[in-house]
């Protein structure tokens, strides 16, 4: 996806959230039990403070985060997004700046991150309000690429060689049986082993399973904010729980 486009999804999906959450600030966020609308509001603007933060200093902000318990969480979002906004209007995507992910430092990282962050969240609070609405095609798949990618594969591999086994629960025994997920006329392959989750793009291994959906579901799916019943799952289902279920460790 072109910047601009993730600019406009973010703006559009940030605008969302404000106008859902107004009015259901006390209600329990089904996604996220543990939160109030409130709750999850004020973690949004805290999320693009922290992103703020991040490009004026060029490094990782510490301490972190600071305590804006007592701030009205509707006004403090309005204000996140328009600092965070200009941040990103003020550099190039290429430039370079501190992200928790090491193969991509630069601001284009945090505009991607920040469009995806901002349309499950979004999800969130309308989950609260019992009035989902769609996401785009192009951001859904965008999004799956993303959490299949980099916080199921990159992030398995990473955490298990930093820091043993036994910190990504359940991949002792994987035997590498493969399960392709597939949307939009895109597809990616899954294959788990020990070592963590082989993610690739392109969906051509031969599959054990297979999940299909319109790029929404999947996306809604993967984030686990949206069950099965929208699929088409093929093959051993066994399986496609088990993915399941290692994307709650991949999207906690």
């Amino acid at each position: 996806m072109e910047t601009s486009r993730y600019l406009s999804c973010l703006r559009h999906d940030a605008a969302r959230l404000r106008t859902v959450a107004e009015g259901h600030l006390d209600d329990r966020v089904p996604s996220c039990p543990e939160w109030t609308v409130a709750d999850l509001v004020r973690h949004v603007a805290v999320v693009y403070q922290h992103k703020t933060h991040c490009i004026r200093l060029g490094e990782k902000p510490q301490p972190w985060p600071p305590d804006l318990s007592k701030e009205e969480p509707l006004a403090l979002l309005e204000s996140s997004l328009a600092d965070l906004l200009k941040e990103f209007e003020a550099h190039e995507p290429t430039d370079h700046v501190w992200t928790w992910y090491p193969p991509d430092q630069s601001v284009g990282f945090w505009i991607r991150r920040m469009a995806q962050e901002t349309v499950i969240h979004r999800v969130d609070a309308e989950l609260a309000a019992g009035e989902v609405t769609a996401a785009p095609d192009d951001l859904a798949v965008d999004g799956i690429d993303e959490v299949l990618s980099i916080f199921l594969g990159w992030d398995s591999f990473d955490t298990l060689e930093r820091a043993g086994p036994g910190e990504w629960p359940g991949l002792e025994s994987a035997d590498g049986q493969v399960v392709r997920i597939a949307a939009g006329g895109d597809a990616w392959s899954v294959r788990p082993t020990p070592a963590g989750l082989e993610v690739s793009s392109g969906g051509t291994d031969e599959a054990a399973a297979v999940v299909t959906g319109e790029p929404v579901d999947v996306l809604l799916w993967l984030w686990r904010r949206g069950d099965d019943h929208r699929l088409s799952v093929a093959g051993d289902r066994n399986l496609v729980e088990f993915l399941h279920a290692q994307m709650a460790h991949a999207t906690q």
